[in-house]
């Protein structure tokens, strides 16, 4: 694989572990800027907004420039963002920062994902797609709690100037390993934005990015509330809330990893099998919440089957977008960014009727959505009359 792949892995460790660690910074921002918890919330908010409007404005914008270019100046942006952040004592300054960092986040990510497939073979793209998502994982392994304990320690200004500069090392390396120009795989393909808009009328592209909406939003709805899943819901000490989250992290590591080593030849077998299996495994979490036990086995088991099947289904959104070479990636970050906003709305709204057990029903509601799509649309396609 091209060293340019690792690379792109560690800029996306840096804005996976910008994404997910303020959950742990929310009190120390709550008190430092004089908010309430529930507005410093936004900021998390404010971040999805900014990854879901992001990745196809920045994908259209940049679609005629270099891709080093494009994944540069999302960088710089970036970290520029977190410094703004980091410096400021306004709410309202910080926000617009999350906003801006997310804007770059979800515009990197989306042509990062379109550099992989036109720089690795087909045959191995699901593959190279899976090391630049092992990023995402290594942040929830390692990034999320390193941030937590820097804004124990220093403050959560600290945690930011981390992400800053992890992420100014990458840019580096990128600016100079990144092609400067990509020649299409396929001569013959169009490339005007017309025409790569044009393939979201795929019934084949649209099954898999609502997939991804339905999949990814069960995942990161139980994940945005399992810390209080873990204390209140099983019983379990706060000290071990980073425990937990790295298991799931690590879970997730191992999910990415083996799918993407399965994805391009056995994608549909991949799916079949583990899309069931994340199903039974959220009802079952939802039924022994309370148990310790549980939260010990299932949270390492569903962050490897939610990454595996979230992986996967990136890689088939990308290889049924081959029409759209620079708005693919826009695309299935737009699938996997609506799923992490639409998924903890909806299991927030769940906890008033039904307690801390409501997200993991609603994360089994999500995935049992899923296999039903699945499975309807893939016998729909057996039985389809050859054209």
């Amino acid at each position: 694989m091209p060293v340019l792949l690792y690379v792109l892995a560690v800029a996306v460790f840096a804005q996976g572990t910008s994404e997910f660690v303020l959950a742990g910074l929310v009190p120390g921002i709550s008190a430092d800027l004089g908010i309430t918890i529930a507005q410093a919330g936004y900021l998390t908010s404010g971040f999805a907004v900014g990854m879901v409007v992001g990745a196809p404005l920045t994908a259209a914008l940049g679609r005629r420039l270099p891709p080093r270019w494009t994944l540069t100046g999302c960088l710089l942006v970036f970290v520029a963002a977190h410094a703004a952040g980091a410096l400021t004592d306004q709410f309202a300054v910080l926000l617009v920062s999350r906003f801006v960092a997310a804007l770059a986040n979800a515009g990197f990510l989306a042509v990062a994902l379109s550099t992989v497939t036109a720089v690795v073979p087909a045959g191995k793209q699901a593959r190279a797609l899976a090391a630049i998502l092992s990023g995402t994982t290594l942040a929830l392994i390692a990034g999320v709690p390193a941030g937590a304990f820097l804004g124990e320690i220093w403050g959560w200004r600290s945690a930011l100037w981390a992400i800053a500069g992890v992420s100014a090392l990458a840019l580096a390396t990128v600016a100079i390993l990144t092609p400067a120009r990509l020649e299409p795989r396929e001569p013959g393909v169009r490339t005007d934005l017309r025409a790569e808009l044009g393939t979201l009328r795929s019934p084949e592209l649209l099954r898999y990015l609502m997939l991804g909406v339905l999949v990814n939003g069960a995942t990161f709805c139980a994940f945005t509330y399992l810390a209080p899943l873990v204390t209140d819901g099983a019983g379990l000490g706060s000290s071990l809330v980073p425990v937990i989250l790295a298991l799931f992290g690590l879970g997730a590591f191992a999910g990415v990893t083996t799918a993407g080593r399965l994805a391009d030849a056995h994608g549909r077998l991949v799916l079949r099998v583990a899309a069931p299996a994340l199903l039974a495994g959220w009802i079952l979490w939802a039924l022994l919440a309370e148990r310790p036990s549980a939260v010990w086995v299932l949270a390492p088991v569903l962050g490897a089957l939610s990454f595996a099947v979230g992986g996967t289904l990136i890689a088939r959104s990308m290889a049924a977008a081959h029409g759209a070479p620079t708005m693919g990636g826009a695309y299935s970050t737009v699938a996997l960014n609506l799923g992490a906003l639409v998924g903890p709305v909806f299991g927030g709204l769940a906890i008033g009727p039904l307690g801390l057990v409501g997200p993991l029903v609603v994360s089994a509601t999500l995935a049992a959505a899923a296999v039903v799509l699945w499975f309807a649309t893939s016998r729909r396609r057996a039985t389809a009359p050859p054209s």
